[in-house]
């Protein structure tokens, strides 16, 4: 392995010393590969047309039949509702069908106003239902039929619509093409003290990336759209960090390389839905707990206590749980439609984000308070009791500009960062003027002015990137992270089970507000926070944590043969065996 990393520099080394040229034709060919490569997984993402999983039928008395197609379904009068059912008798939202992971099915009503019957007697609550059982709905008779052979057999051979099918080893290749070019560029550039650990660190990279797009391979899956733009994210990162902080490249690498465990450990956890509800409270619990070990043990940095540091090392814990909070956010439909407050959550909710106010962490709790908001309305769709929390919220945020200094201070340089430019405006004007001095294809790797200024790879890395690498490259980035939450929220609604679909929302709630909080407040469009951007900010921590979101958006695709994390359906199982 050695040897190879020394050829692969020497090699690399030779094209360096063309120099001047070699830099001149990156420049061009850089964003027009991020372009190429964001464009492909993008096709993939948003393009597709998906055929519904048909699980079995409602038959009603006359012959005519309503496909069931999902696990969780809302039976009701208005066209809100999975299985529509426009009767007089029948409640706009009347019961929950649900289908569980061995093929079995319950029939519960909505509210506990009653009025389902089966097999002529009267149920209360959830009850198990089978095929061919009489289900009196008021005084409408339905039936559930199972599917034919004929229709599972369509079902199964369902594809993704072949003009939106982008071949993955070809985007991968790309990726690799543009990993070369980076490294290329890093070792004109910077300092060839740092040369061996970028020689080293870029080919680990790449090599997990086609491991796990092989291991994607072995289990008959196809998508790894969602890992692409990741790992694309992950090495402009490392390109950042190669600039400002080559020493941490390593580490990085590994925090990125755990992650991606972390990313398949709840991938698997999610194949099967009631392993992830069980799962669902353990994760719950350590929530808290990670974040009352920072308000007892963590370190305060800059007016925030958000670290604790063991030796040499340190640890962001309120990375980690927000990993905790959209599963314990996550919530299957036949809870969400039987107990519909919000009470536990709201509290659970509160203890969170009162903590990380406890340690001065307000950018975190802003994260965490986004996050609820949708969940919180995915759960119940209250808009009343969601303005209620909001207004108690802006309140409490309110006090807390006026009472912490570190929090004022912020917001009173906010929009006036250029009448103090070299104190509480600094960071942000350095940041707005190299953002200008970058243009569209940048000033080259390593030959940026803005590293030499704090937080140059983290808390201002949307404009590190604009300055070395070109306004392209930071627009790509930021259109990366909205590709994959427009992705998160088209699939909601193909899910088969909220559980997925709220928490794969949730999930791209955090990461598209950590996005913005970035972008935006580097350029003084928002208060500087000092909120990470994804997958491209310094730090180990956020890289895991990161990753482990992702898993949720991955779980919740249910294109056929896409994820790992999604289970062959139970009728198509023998199919794929054989």
């Amino acid at each position: 392995m050695q040897n190879f990393i020394d050829l692969f520099g020497r090699v690399l080394i030779r094209v360096v010393g063309w120099g001047s040229p070699v830099t001149t034709v990156l420049r061009y060919l850089f964003p027009l590969l991020a372009i190429a490569i964001l464009v492909r997984c993008g096709i993939s993402l948003l393009g597709f047309r998906k055929e519904p999983e048909v699980w079995g039928h409602i038959a009603f008395e006359d012959g005519s039949r309503l496909p069931v197609t999902h696990w969780e379904n809302t039976i009701g009068r208005t066209r809100r509702n999975d299985i529509q059912m426009n009767f007089e008798n029948i409640y706009k939202q009347h019961a929950v069908l649900t289908r569980y992971d061995d093929g079995s099915w319950t029939i519960g009503d909505v509210g506990g106003r009653g009025g389902i019957a089966v097999n002529g007697e009267t149920i209360t609550g959830l009850t198990e239902i089978g095929y061919g059982d009489l289900i009196d709905l008021n005084g409408l008779e339905v039936t559930l039929v199972p599917i034919t052979d004929e229709e599972a057999e369509y079902v199964e051979s369902c594809r993704t619509d072949p003009k939106y099918i982008v071949s993955p080893a070809m985007t991968l290749i790309l990726m690799t093409i543009f990993q070369v070019f980076t490294v290329i560029q890093l070792l004109i550039g910077c300092d060839s003290a740092y040369w061996r650990s970028i020689c080293f660190c870029f080919p680990v990279v790449t090599g997990f990336m086609w491991l796990l797009f092989f291991f994607n391979k072995a289990m008959r899956r196809s998508g790894f759209e969602v890992e692409t733009i990741a790992f694309f994210l992950c090495t402009m990162g490392l390109a950042v960090i190669a600039s400002v902080e080559p020493d941490e490249l390593l580490k990085t690498v590994i925090s990125m390389v755990i992650g991606v465990i972390l990313f398949m450990v709840i991938g698997f956890c999610m194949r099967e839905l009631d392993t992830a509800k069980k799962l669902r409270y353990i994760a719950a619990a350590a929530g808290p707990v990670m974040l009352l070990a920072v308000l007892a043990f963590g370190t305060t940095v800059y007016g925030a206590k958000c670290w604790i540091y063991i030796g040499s090392y340190s640890i962001q814990p309120s990375e980690l749980a927000k990993i905790s909070f959209v599963f314990a956010g996550a919530s299957t439909l036949d809870r969400l439609m039987t107990k519909r407050n919000l009470f536990l959550f709201i509290v659970y909710s509160g203890i969170c984000c009162i903590l990380l106010a406890l340690c001065n962490d307000f950018g975190s709790a802003a994260v965490f308070f986004m996050a609820f908001l949708v969940i919180a309305y995915l759960r119940s769709g209250d808009f009343a009791t969601l303005s209620l929390i909001c207004a108690g919220t802006g309140f409490a945020g309110f006090m807390a500009v006026k009472l912490r200094p570190h929090v004022t201070a912020r917001f009173a340089t906010w929009r006036h960062v250029w009448e103090d430019p070299s104190d509480s405006g600094f960071q942000q004007t350095q940041a707005l003027m190299c953002i200008a001095a970058g243009g569209l294809f940048g000033l080259g790797a390593g030959n940026g002015q803005l590293k030499h200024i704090f937080a140059a790879d983290s808390d201002i890395v949307f404009a590190t990137v604009c300055e070395e690498w070109g306004l392209i490259i930071g627009v790509v980035c930021v259109l990366c992270i909205v590709c994959i939450a427009l992705f998160a929220v088209r699939s909601a609604s193909l899910c088969r089970s909220s559980f997925y679909a709220i928490s794969a929302c949730a999930a791209m709630t955090i990461l598209i507000f950590q996005m913005t909080l970035n972008v935006f407040g580097t350029i003084d469009f928002l208060p500087f926070t000092g909120v990470t951007f994804p997958f491209l900010s310094n730090g180990g921590s956020s890289m895991m944590g990161t990753w482990g979101l992702l898993a949720f958006v991955k779980a919740a695709d249910t294109r056929q043969n896409a994820s790992f994390a999604t289970t062959v359906p139970t009728h198509a199982k023998k199919r794929y065996a054989a």
